[in-house]
């Protein structure tokens, strides 16, 4: 919430001082921030939506439409820096004044309030695993580069506006091309979720250990994890004496279960099948 009230700012503040000072490169940063606003928003939304507790339609909890959110936060961006490098290019050979000092300003002010939005969602995201919310503050770390990029424009353009009036339409450019980059980067994270990828290889070590350290486990065949949401869903496929009853089989598995969900805080739910160990 807070982002997309920083964001309403900064766009209104960029575009106005964009169009006062005649500075392509400010207005398309001004641009990029208005997609920011409906970025956040999506993702809002999505948080909101995947809080919800499973129900009888959807049992394993509604986690992944916080993921599909971090999907349509890709493909926006990835479309606003389509526009914003389009109109750019069609600026180019424009004749006007150079880009007024207050441009300056108001991209030094995006640059350190993008800088602090980035480091309490990056912050957040990490702590409670989101991929929507990681997605967003990458989304300001590119719009710090994005200032970053119309800052040097703009004081091209000032330094020597005959030669280098230009650079501030090259600047607009540039920051489109970057905000695309980003916006694809991010729909593939979303989209390897959504097919289900499996956790990295560092995270299901740390999983085979845990099982292991079960007593009456012999062995761990098969362990396969798909992400629902925030967290991820496990499936393990145990190797246990083959003389134990049913009962104790399953005694086990339950241990296995309660063992993982207390140890590691990524995983939502394991179902465990239990297999006799080879003699």
């Amino acid at each position: 919430m807070a982002s997309v009230g920083v964001s309403l700012a900064l766009a209104a503040s960029h575009i106005a001082v964009g169009i006062a000072t005649g500075s392509t490169a400010v207005v398309a940063t001004g641009m990029e921030f208005a997609g920011d606003v409906l970025a956040s928003t999506v993702v809002l939304v999505g948080l909101l939506l995947a809080a919800r507790p499973a129900d009888d339609n959807h049992p394993y909890g509604h986690g992944r439409l916080e993921t599909l959110a971090g999907l349509v936060v890709g493909l926006l961006l990835t479309a606003g820096g389509v526009g914003v490098s389009f109109q750019s290019l069609r600026a180019l050979g424009a004749t006007h004044q150079a880009p007024g000092v207050p441009a300056l300003w108001v991209l030094c002010g995006a640059m350190v309030a993008r800088g602090i939005m980035f480091v309490l969602k990056f912050r957040a995201g990490r702590q409670i695993g989101s991929a929507s919310l990681l997605a967003d503050a990458w989304n300001d770390a590119v719009d710090i580069l994005s200032a970053c990029t119309a800052f040097v424009a703009v004081a091209l353009a000032r330094f020597d506006p005959d030669r280098f009036l230009a650079a501030d339409h090259y600047g607009g450019f540039a920051v489109g091309l970057i905000v695309m980059v980003t916006g694809l980067r991010v729909a593939r994270d979303a989209s390897l979720d959504l097919a289900d990828t499996m956790p990295d290889a560092t995270r299901m070590d740390e999983l085979r250990a845990v099982v292991l350290r079960v007593d009456g486990v012999r062995g761990l065949e098969k362990q396969l994890g798909r992400k629902t949401g925030l967290r991820y869903h496990i499936d393990l496929h145990l190797e246990v004496d083959p003389s134990l009853t049913v009962r104790d089989g399953h005694r086990i598995a339950h241990d296995v279960k309660a063992r993982v969900q207390h140890e590691l805080s990524w995983v939502a739910d394991v179902m465990v099948h239990v297999e006799p160990a080879p003699e």
